[in-house]
């Protein structure tokens, strides 16, 4: 007697690694659905260090007296003044809330530490234009 060994799966196998593997994609595709969202909102958490760093090494310029730092001393235009100044190549991918959303983010001032004196700090909100939901806090240092 001669017997034919068969070499490979059978049907049910196949259909069993076809459904485990339905599965796993099933729990797994929501992690990867808000990637957009995830990546706008680390667009503004950059942004938003960006012009924290900016206003920070600027402080320091002041403090040691380099005669090339920028002035950051009206609350008022605060926000704007250190992107506008500090950021001169990115400036034009920031709008203020009440300008059209050409930039890629927009700003405002929301807070500040009494007077806009030496070492005080104002808050700027910095917002996705491509999904507003999306916001973080820069701290700009006034220089006085």
């Amino acid at each position: 007697m001669h017997t034919h060994h068969s070499k490979g799966f059978t049907l049910i196998e196949l259909v069993i690694v076809i459904v485990i593997l339905g599965i796993l994609a099933a729990t797994a595709l929501p992690k990867f659905v808000d990637l957009k969202g995830d990546a706008a909102q680390a667009a503004v958490k950059g942004a938003a260090g960006a012009i924290s760093s900016a206003a920070a090494v600027n402080y320091a310029a002041v403090v040691a007296g380099n005669t090339g730092s920028v002035a950051i001393n009206n609350s008022a235009n605060t926000c704007s003044v250190a992107i506008n100044s500090l950021l001169q190549n990115a400036a034009a991918d920031f709008t203020t809330e009440r300008e059209a959303s050409a930039g890629q983010f927009r700003y405002k001032n929301v807070a500040s530490t009494g007077s806009c004196a030496a070492g005080n700090t104002v808050a700027c909100v910095i917002t996705s234009n491509a999904d507003t939901s999306k916001t973080a806090t820069a701290t700009v240092i006034c220089t006085g």
